[in-house]
């Protein structure tokens, strides 16, 4: 690709971050890094009524813990600056006039009253109300009023709106890169509102403006924009601008039923919609986030990467350049992807297991400080490299390694009663002088020594690995029995089992 790639993320700050938005911005970033291009972040508030004050920064946040932070910004190499729409409300009005001058636009000047009334009498002949050639030329509009009469109106302070002419009884040919070619009917196109007499642009005008002067080259976006894509071509030919290159990503979808992935379904099923927790300055909600959840930035990336575009080869696990060199837009598919909250879940095992023991260790820590437990990042990376397979965030690591910090209080009482037999307190207490005159207390010595005395003496296995792991851990769970007693060391151990055979002594099991 000899073009010079410029691609853009263009959110409204009304709030969090939906995954769906997550993946717009990652199949951008992949996009531009493929072609050595640039990845922009462009801020689309001029909503004003719905625009919430840390939604921009959230974003911004949001993008960087993912690892596709952007590259032309608000803050940021800003050649084509400013990138919030509400600063560039002056650079609109000088485009809408053109429209005007040239003919693709109008002055309309009907009230909501009027419009609506307009629209329950044509709902009352079972017909649909289009604002376009069939009627542009008969309401309140630039098209049917005197210039005097325009004026006078624009003067007064009427308020008006302006409206794209849309043009009659062309078929267009749109071309999507995923889509492909797309046939649209002029006719059955509405004039839609470019320009508002508050002085600000609705998103088409912004929108197509933005794009050319920061020169996009490249659209991709959402499949909910598919729709505006005819206006969008539309608007280029007016102004006589190259348009770029457009891509609408397919949706994604519920877990379940139909329909595409919404906040209530991740608060029904139980798991985040949004990359991080988000406050809502206004209502104080707050929503929970994949990174608040424990998930790791690359697992959220991963999975995200897969829903929609299929590389076509068996491998599932992707590293940030491998999804970079790998990404095609004409591998991503028309149709939408299910969300499997337990394929996520899977992705941050996978993860998980990939990370050092030490880097796990580290983000373990803080959680045993909490507990008072001060331990090294040396015998805690230990423990991790026994359990992690086990676990899907760290902060599953205290239910699976809590007994080597801490001596259990607590012992599954079935498996007590299955287990204690009349000769355990024997078997345990000839364990113990074992352990107690052992000089070498590794786990494979410990392992050997007390196998080969099982075996001499013929004593079933499960007589006493199944009383010793209780005494340890307090249930039969948990990494290789030696491995425990090995980190805890000799005094624990014996303590521990001591403890065990008071305790069953004392319910006469």
């Amino acid at each position: 690709m000899n073009t010079n790639v410029r691609v853009r993320f263009a959110p409204s700050p009304t709030g969090p971050l939906h995954i769906g938005g997550v993946r717009t911005a990652l199949f951008n970033y992949l996009f531009a890094k493929k072609y050595q291009g640039t990845f922009i972040l462009r801020i689309e508030d001029t909503d004003r009524t719905r625009f919430v004050p840390s939604a921009e920064q959230y974003i911004v946040d949001s993008l960087n813990w993912c690892g596709i932070p952007f590259d032309e910004g608000v803050g940021k190499n800003e050649k084509f600056g400013p990138y919030r729409q509400s600063e560039r409300a002056a650079i609109y009005k000088k485009y809408a006039d053109e429209l005007i001058a040239n003919g693709w636009g109008y002055y309309a000047f009907d009230s909501n009253e009027e419009l609506d009334t307009l629209r329950l009498s044509y709902e009352k002949e079972g017909k649909t109300f289009i604002y376009n050639h069939h009627n542009r030329t008969k309401l309140q509009t630039s098209l049917n009023l005197s210039s005097d009469e325009v004026s006078n109106k624009i003067n007064n302070g009427d308020p008006f709106v302006i409206r794209f002419k849309t043009p009659e009884n062309e078929q267009l040919i749109l071309n999507d890169i995923i889509r492909g070619e797309i046939k649209i009917d002029t006719n059955t196109l509405d004039d839609k509102v470019l320009f508002k007499s508050d002085g600000m642009p609705t998103y088409h005008l912004a929108n197509i403006v933005d794009d050319h002067l920061m020169e996009i080259t490249h659209v991709i976006r959402g499949e909910e924009w598919l729709p505006s894509m005819a206006l969008h071509i539309l608007l280029y030919r007016a102004f006589n601008w190259i348009p770029p290159k457009f891509a609408h990503l397919p949706l994604i979808l519920k877990p379940v039923g139909k329909g595409k992935l919404s906040k209530r379904d991740g608060e029904q099923l139980g798991f985040p919609v949004f990359p991080l927790e988000f406050v809502n300055d206004t209502t104080g909600e707050t929503v929970k986030g994949y990174k608040e959840e424990g998930y790791l930035p690359e697992a959220f990336i991963n999975m995200l990467a897969l829903l929609g575009w299929n590389p076509g080869i068996e491998q599932e696990l992707f590293s940030k350049k491998e999804l970079i060199h790998l990404f095609d837009l004409e591998k991503v598919g028309k149709s939408g992807s299910k969300f499997d909250p337990e394929k996520t879940k899977w992705f941050q095992h996978q993860y998980l297991l990939k990370q050092s023991d030490e880097d796990l260790a580290a983000l373990y820590q803080p959680i045993l400080v909490n507990k008072s437990i001060n331990e090294s990042i040396e015998r805690i990376s230990k423990v991790v490299s026994l359990i992690k397979e086990r676990a899907n965030f760290v902060k599953d690591f205290w239910d699976l390694s809590d007994f080597f910090f801490i001596a259990p209080t607590v012992y599954d009482d079935k498996a007590i009663q299955k287990n204690w037999k009349p000769e355990t307190e024997s078997l345990l207490n000839t364990l113990i002088s074992i352990l107690e005159s052992s000089e070498n207390f590794t786990s494979t010595a410990l392992e050997n020594e007390v196998k080969l005395w099982i075996t001499s003496n013929e004593i079933g296995f499960g007589k006493v690995m199944q009383p010793l792991r209780l005494s340890l851990v307090g249930a039969l769970k948990g990494p290789h029995l030696f491995d425990i007693i090995e980190f805890i060391g000799k005094k624990e151990t014996i303590h521990r089992i001591k403890h065990f055979i008071q305790l069953a002594k004392s319910e006469n099991i």
